[in-house]
């Protein structure tokens, strides 16, 4: 069997197999072998120069892998001051000895208040520790 054929054959291996167990990595070693059997059948290379075709195509797939995935944005996480959290008002409408309760939009928060608050008052978030608020109260 031609070794260009047997470079195909292992590219289309490693794609089917990809389809089989997702995760990205064989789609890019299998095209690279694949486009290094198309070069094998069509120059009759050496086996040094398969061999640094090879890599040159797993290289330029892998960057071309990176920058796929740099342009797709993860979702924003509430919890992130990115969504929006930092500088809204909320109020306050729990305060115990083990922590307070804000209520921001639509929904209540545990909240670690900077100072001085009591229930009905205005906070301001300040910035978010996991999934509590920080917040500080506003005017008075």
């Amino acid at each position: 069997m031609d070794d260009g054929l047997i470079w195909i054959l292992a590219g289309l291996g490693l794609v089917m197999a990809e389809i089989v167990v997702p995760g990205v990595f064989l789609l890019w070693i299998g095209l690279a072998a694949i486009g290094t059997g198309l070069v094998t059948l069509a120059l009759a290379p050496s086996f040094a120069v398969k061999v640094v075709v090879f890599l040159a195509l797993l290289a330029a797939g892998i960057a071309v892998a990176l920058r796929l995935r740099r342009r797709q944005r993860p979702a924003v996480r509430v919890n992130t001051p990115e969504a929006g959290l930092v500088g809204r008002l909320g109020t306050v409408t729990e305060r115990t000895a083990a922590g307070a309760r804000v209520h921001l939009g639509d929904s209540d928060w545990a909240a670690r208040i900077a100072g001085e608050a009591e229930v009905g008052d205005t906070v301001r978030v300040d910035g978010v520790d996991g999934t509590v608020l920080v917040v500080s109260r506003v005017g008075r």
